[in-house]
């Protein structure tokens, strides 16, 4: 590999930046409604920081692997290097899958939201046109990357930080909401449903190809992710929790929040900060989902990199195909997907770093690979919180993944030369 393959382009900023981006993204202002719904009155605080406090042994897991594998793949490469080529396949074809869909369902979500008494057409329209504005900046470089997602990443942070110490030191208008739960609290299903607004530390790793001081800037930027959002979460959910009296019933329960704390202005400011988040979300999603795709196929032309740093034939067969689902639209119930992926990638992580440990493998001992246990437990709590429908989607994503596979195996030995 030539020195200049070698440059790293993301530094300890930039990493953080994409962790918090990660996390922070369009769930927290609507997953509030829903977890009040599964976990009403104060259970719903209990329950965002309990997830949080319970998801440290998971960040720990996926920092203990980051530090020691110092290339693109993440969860892809480790199920690669402990488990085979087949393995790493269908453990990258469900992140990848899952990450193209939830990135169509943001493009036309945020581009709805702007456009929607236009018609359908022009909303799908309109998020092809952005999909293609954030991939050209993406196919620029890295660095610029980083620039873009970090620079959204602080825009859309201070109307919620705002927000939530507004609601920390100001009663609401309407005076407090009643916190004793009014129905029975669906612990597991409300913590899964809390999962899906604290993923996205563990994309941290994805890029670590690209990171300078990956063993030390990883472990941080992924740790520091989770505590930041998981604080800011807790402030934010308190305040939804003791400012509206009828948070389940609420499209957008921060806007809700912020009206009920600051009024009009504050709620603007809320709501713009949703339209920027959902920007950067998407945008990091552009950034780093082809990286999934490179993993899948690590010696064709999707691995090959430009000199800064981007697998553009990636790239552009990611934009190809997030192209068509934003036109074929009705992705709501493959949305199912999402945290189920992301919990089966923590088990899997947790499974790979007890493996490494046992065999004293990469500087791992049993004692260094303890975090294994906690997150193991954590992931399958959190999985028996999933319905069959969802287990449905992923098997079948899946059973498609491992067709692939044998499908590429066959080429590839057809193509040998005999």
């Amino acid at each position: 590999m030539s020195e200049q393959a070698r440059q790293r382009h993301l530094g300890l900023g930039s990493l953080l930046a994409l962790g918090i981006n990660g996390i922070v993204g369009v769930g927290i202002f609507f997953a509030p409604q829903e977890i009040a719904k599964l976990a009403p009155g104060w259970t719903s605080i209990a329950v965002v920081g309990g997830t949080g406090l319970a998801l440290v042994p998971v960040a720990l897991a996926v920092s203990t692997m980051g530090r020691r594998f110092d290339e693109d793949g993440g969860p892809v490469l480790y199920a690669r290097v402990a488990f085979g080529e087949a393995a790493g396949f269908i453990v990258g074809w469900l992140a990848y899958t899952a990450a193209l869909f939830s990135m169509s369902a943001v493009l036309s979500g945020f581009m709805g939201a702007l456009f929607g008494d236009r018609g359908d057409w022009f909303v799908r329209g309109a998020a092809v046109a952005l999909l293609t504005v954030l991939t050209l900046v993406a196919s620029t470089g890295v660095k610029i990357s980083a620039r873009v997602w970090s620079s959204l990443t602080v825009l859309k942070l201070l109307p919620l930080i705002g927000l939530a110490v507004i609601a920390s030191l100001l009663p609401a208008a309407s005076g407090p909401a009643v916190l004793t739960p009014a129905g029975e609290t669906h612990w597991l299903r409300a913590a899964l449903t809390a999962t899906f607004v604290f993923q996205g530390f563990e994309i941290v790793p994805v890029v670590a190809g690209q990171a300078k001081g990956a063993a030390r800037n990883i472990p941080i930027a992924v740790l520091g992710s989770l505590a930041i959002s998981t604080l800011l979460y807790i402030a934010l959910i308190r305040g939804a929790v003791t400012g509206v009296r009828d948070l389940a019933e609420q499209g957008s329960p921060l806007v809700a929040t912020a009206s009920a704390y600051g009024g009009a202005r504050m709620a603007w400011l809320v709501k713009t900060g949703l339209n920027v988040s959902s920007l950067g979300i998407a945008f990091a999603m552009v950034a780093t989902t082809p990286r999934f795709l490179s993993s899948l196929a690590p010696k064709s032309r999707f691995a090959v990199e430009t000199s800064s740093g981007v697998p553009r034939a990636a790239l552009w067969t990611t934009w190809a195909v997030v192209v068509v689902l934003v036109l074929i639209g009705k992705l709501g119930e493959l949305l199912t997907l999402s945290s189920l992926s992301v919990v089966m990638q923590y088990l899997l992580v947790a499974v790979v770093l007890a493996k490494f440990g046992l065999e004293r493998k990469r500087d791992l001992t049993p004692l260094r690979a303890w975090s294994a246990v906690p997150t193991a437990i954590v992931a399958i709590a959190l999985i028996a919180g999933a319905h069959a429908r969802e287990w449905a989607v992923a098997a079948g994503t899946c059973a498609l993944g491992a067709a692939l596979f044998v499908a590429q195996r066959s080429l590839s030995a057809r193509a040998a030369p005999r």
